[in-house]
C-alpha cells in the first residue's frame, strides 16, 4: 500500500491558471513520450481550465506548495455518453474530467489518493455515481480507474481514437 501524502485540496482560482496550464502541457509531453497520444494543442487547452475555474468546478491538490494534481467534476458530458449502458441510470451522478497529476509528483499514489478524496467528497454531497471517459491506449489511467472500482459500460470514438465510458457506484463512502 502506498503511503498517503499530505495533499491539500481546494477549488482552483484564476491565479492558478498559468501553473495548471503548464502542468497539463508537461503531462501531455510525458504521455506523448510514453506513446500515449491523448492530449495535444487542441485539447485540453487553457480556455478549458479557465472555464472550469470560473464555474467553480476545478479542484487543485497542492503538495510542497505546488500544484500536484488537478481535476474537474461537474454534470456535463458529451452527447456520446447517451449511448452507454449505464448501470445506475436513475442515480444522481457527476462526471470526472481532466484528472492530471503533475509529472513531478507521479508514481506516488497521488492519483489513487485523489480518486478516494473526490469519491468521499461527492458522496457527502449526495452524489451516488461517478462517470468518466478514459482513453483506451492510456494503460496508467485504465489501471487506476479499474483499481478504484470503475466498470466499463460503453465505448465512444473521438478524434484521438477509442475511449471507454466508465462508471462507479459510490457505496460505503
Amino acid at each position: 500500500m502506498e503511503k498517503k501524502v499530505d495533499i491539500q485540496y481546494r477549488m482552483a482560482e484564476l491565479t492558478d491558471l498559468e501553473e495548471i496550464t503548464a502542468l497539463v502541457r508537461q503531462a501531455a509531453l510525458e504521455m506523448s513520450c510514453r506513446g500515449i497520444d491523448q492530449w495535444d494543442e487542441l485539447y485540453p487547452i487553457r480556455e478549458d481550465f479557465e472555464q472550469d475555474i470560473r464555474r467553480g468546478q476545478m479542484t487543485v491538490g497542492t503538495l510542497a506548495g505546488r500544484a500536484a494534481v488537478i481535476y474537474t467534476i461537474n454534470g456535463a458530458c458529451d452527447p456520446e455518453y447517451e449511448g452507454a449502458a449505464w448501470k445506475y441510470p436513475d442515480k444522481s451522478c457527476c462526471i470526472l474530467h481532466r484528472l492530471c497529476v503533475n509529472p513531478l509528483f507521479q508514481n506516488r499514489g497521488i492519483a489513487r489518493q485523489t480518486m478516494e478524496h473526490l469519491e468521499r467528497e461527492n458522496a457527502a454531497k449526495g452524489v451516488e455515481a461517478i462517470r468518466l471517459d478514459v482513453f483506451s491506449r492510456n494503460p496508467s489511467a485504465l489501471k487506476l480507474y479499474r483499481n478504484c472500482g470503475f466498470e466499463k459500460v460503453g465505448t465512444v470514438r473521438w478524434r484521438k481514437g477509442l475511449f471507454y465510458l466508465m462508471e462507479k457506484y459510490l457505496t460505503n463512502q
